[in-house]
């Protein structure tokens, strides 16, 4: 690329190779209060009262042990979903991921005989997301009768539904504790047994762990590093009461560790340890005195070491710094207009420089076109900017296109951005709308600085739109998203939206939500949450690409993207 502004997705490849691992994950983190608790669902026979699709999100893809597959039921209120345990089982909690079509109003139900019922619990005000449900009884088939839908216009679908036995948990929370608990760990002076200073983690030292940025890490060296036992530790300045330990995992995870507390850096006094450890997001209710906190690894994941995005302590006492505090959760619908463009300009005018930077050069991800510097984008004297693809050798390509983001221009945090935009159709086409986080423009490498993709649609198929996150344990080929197939989007004006606050982010084609991530999902299912800083918006139209496949003999020339307006409220 020739601009340092933009860069579009790199190939899944590359990400791999900036991370230097990959590991998939597949059940949910909670809190372990009693590491004897064991999931009995998984992999059992599962039914349903319906299939959304037929022959896909089956009842079986709910208890897989994978969320990135799920159940999604047709779309009317009453519907179910079973798992026959196999043998009578004396369950002590249901947990349940949901996607965003998630039950109000449901019952779980208890049977050995598969047809008579009891009831273990019920709600009216479900709130989906992960759900801990704490139960009791013994039951060889649990059900879940789902009465109350969330979006009336569609049915229920759940990531997984796990069933437990054994001991009790405290499911886990992202909020610190109550009361007067704070956090401790931010800024403070840390060390480690090793730590990892190369190009695959530059540097990945343990200050990371609890600079409050989950885009930065501590890892082990991979020098003479990978070895066990690991460990990292932090100064909370001053004696201090623990009440809770948040550790947002790496692929390179313990399988078997302690969280210990000390008040001289010497003698330490272990307040929890597991030898369960299944990586992601663990939230720790654990209580302990001391200066010093630690996290001792025995057992790891893989043949790798130990690595850390966050390990943030919350309790009393210490010597605590406040985190820089982040922009109030804006309410939705969000009415106060903080950007705009209508491209009201006159016929054959330019983007307006003072709210957009053109980002001339070539495009990433195998994509065909040269984009130039404004020659493929104009006003129409009727309120629309038309971004136009042409077949012509510019730069050392056969295919001309436009780029512009508001790099360096706009930047928002929070709030809802939206896009009115009509898409090309065409073998090969790529047109995008979609943000990057401003960090980028100082210097952080993608994905670290996050990618949010309000609207994606390939040419070759103008009835899908997509959604997806990018960040650094999901990216490229396995980023986090979901798509919608709709209406022909090239046949007229649609409006794709996000409103993102510090919970997460709901994608919106024409108020019909297309997908919510969760962050709290995400932290326990994908990886680190990476959204929570500014960021700033780009409209391009790529030809051609590793996704939308290259142009052939049927792609037409010249083709446009119309865009209405573009437009961010808080």
């Amino acid at each position: 690329m020739t601009s340092p502004i933009l860069v579009r997705r790199r190939p899944f490849a590359l990400a791999l190779a900036v991370l230097g691992l990959l590991a998939t994950y597949f059940v949910i983190t909670m809190t372990r209060a009693d590491a004897a608790e064991v999931v009995v669902s998984q992999g059992k026979t599962a039914t349903a009262s319906s299939s959304e699709v037929a022959g896909a999100y089956l009842a079986s893809e709910a208890n897989d042990g994978n969320n990135g597959t799920r159940w999604a039921s047709t779309w009317s209120a009453a519907q179910w979903w079973q798992v026959d345990l196999g043998t009578a089982t004396a369950v002590s909690r249901i947990a349940i991921n949901w996607e965003s079509a998630y039950a109000k109003a449901f019952t779980i139900q208890f049977s050995n005989d598969g047809s008579s019922f009891t009831q273990a619990y019920a709600t009216t005000t479900g709130a989906g997301g992960q759900q801990s449900i704490t139960v009791s009884g013994t039951a060889r088939y649990v059900r879940i009768n789902l009465t109350e839908r969330a979006l009336a216009a569609y049915g229920y679908s759940f990531w997984e539904f796990q069933v437990f036995a054994g001991g009790t948990t405290t499911p886990p929370t992202t909020t610190p504790p109550t009361g007067t608990a704070r956090l401790l760990s931010y800024n403070k002076p840390a060390t480690a047994s090793t730590w990892q200073n190369d190009v695959n983690c530059n540097p990945c030292s343990p200050d990371k762990a609890f600079d409050n940025d989950p885009a930065s890490r501590w890892a082990t060296s991979s020098t003479n590093g990978w070895v066990d036992p690991g460990w990292i530790a932090v100064d909370l300045g001053a004696t201090a009461q623990i009440s809770q330990v948040v550790l947002q995992w790496d692929p390179a995870y313990g399988k078997a560790y302690q969280i210990q507390v000390s008040n001289d850096n010497v003698n330490w006094t272990s307040i929890y340890s597991t030898t369960t450890g299944d990586g992601l997001k663990d939230v720790i209710n654990a209580t302990g005195t001391g200066r010093y906190v630690r996290m001792y690894g025995t057992a790891r994941s893989s043949t790798y070491g130990y690595s850390l995005w966050e390990f943030s302590i919350y309790g009393t006492g210490g010597a605590p710094q406040d985190p820089p505090a982040k922009p109030a959760d804006p309410t939705f619908p969000a009415s106060r207009l903080v950007f705009a463009d209508e491209f009201n300009g006159a016929a054959s005018s330019k983007p307006d420089s003072s709210k957009w930077t053109l980002d001339p050069g070539t495009g990433q991800n195998g994509e065909q076109e040269y984009y130039t510097n404004g020659d493929n984008a104009a006003m129409d004297g009727q309120g629309h900017l038309v971004m136009t693809a042409r077949k012509e050798t510019v730069g050392g390509r056969d295919y001309t296109s436009h780029r512009m983001n508001t790099g360096g221009k706009f930047t928002f945090q929070y709030g809802r951005v939206e896009a009115r935009v009509k898409v090309p159709k065409g073998q090969g086409f790529w047109p995008a709308f979609w943000m990057m986080g401003a960090d980028f423009l100082s210097g952080r490498p993608w994905p670290y600085n996050g990618e949010v993709d309000i609207m994606e649609v390939l040419g070759k198929d103008t009835t899908t739109t997509y959604a997806t996150l990018h960040a650094p344990m999901y990216n490229g080929g396995g980023g986090y998203g979901q798509s919608l197939k709709t209406v022909d989007l090239s046949a007229d004006f649609h409006t794709w939206a996000a409103e993102w606050d510090s919970k997460g982010i709901r994608f919106f084609l024409d108020n019909t939500q297309v997908f919510y991530a969760s962050k709290e999902t995400t932290e326990n299912t994908k990886g680190a949450w990476v959204y929570d800083h500014p960021f700033y918006l780009i409209l391009n139209l790529a030809v051609g690409g590793d996704w939308p496949g290259a142009v052939d003999a049927t792609t037409p020339f010249p083709s446009q993207m119309l865009v209405d307006y573009v437009r961010v409220y808080q």
